[in-house]
């Protein structure tokens, strides 16, 4: 399964995080964002219990991190190979 969990952050703080989470094993991608969240971690897992223990007990206990969501893909298409 992949899955997107967008991170709400204390302000001032958006880098120190960006770079606690990129050092988490299972994040795949890390991106800082404009708008309602601010950071965009993408993650692949084979089982749902993976995914929780990434957020509970991963991302949402790195300081500063206020709010999450998790967004996980039903479908996906591949624009490198058209799939």
């Amino acid at each position: 399964m992949i899955a997107f969990v967008l991170a709400k952050v204390e302000s001032g703080k958006d880098r120190d995080v960006l770079a606690a989470v990129k050092k988490l094993k299972g994040t795949k991608r890390a991106l800082a964002t404009y708008g309602v969240y601010d950071l965009i971690i993408e993650v692949e897992y084979d089982e749902e219990k993976e995914l929780d223990t990434f957020v509970f007990d991963k991302v949402r206990k790195v300081p500063w991190v206020r709010e999450t969501a998790t967004l996980i893909c039903s479908q996906m298409l591949l624009w490198e190979t058209g799939q």
